[in-house]
């Protein structure tokens, strides 16, 4: 006697078999967006962020996220926060605009971590 009919048997196997397909292709676009990341650009100028004071009371530290687009000359042309503390954000944020790439043929997207800790 089996617990379950045949046909429950079959939605089982197929449902797995979708499972083992998405998670094929799941690790090649996986493996691509690394090759991706090895083709960053290099930095030429990079201005360090000012601790912010309000930061410093309330003893804050953290990583800020930002994802940036820079121009083919090399200058930050827009940027966005991605994640971290707003306090900490707008210091990160600042820094960064002022940052200078070495010039390429398109505009890129850089993902950049600024870490804070409080300093001593």
């Amino acid at each position: 006697m089996t617990l379950f009919p045949r046909s429950y048997s079959a939605a089982f196997l197929s449902l797995a078999l979708a499972i083992l397909v998405c998670s094929v292709f799941t690790n090649t676009s996986f493996s691509q967006s690394q090759a991706e990341a090895g083709n960053k650009r290099h930095l030429v100028a990079q201005a360090q962020p000012k601790y912010p004071y309000l930061a410093r009371t309330l003893r804050l530290e953290g990583v800020v996220r930002l994802e940036v687009v820079v121009s083919p000359e090399g200058s930050v042309k827009s940027l966005g926060v991605k994640g971290g503390h707003p306090v900490l954000a707008d210091a990160a944020a600042s820094a960064v605009r002022q940052w200078k790439w070495e010039r390429a043929s398109q505009e890129t997207h850089e993902l950049i971590e600024v870490t804070f800790t409080r300093p001593n």
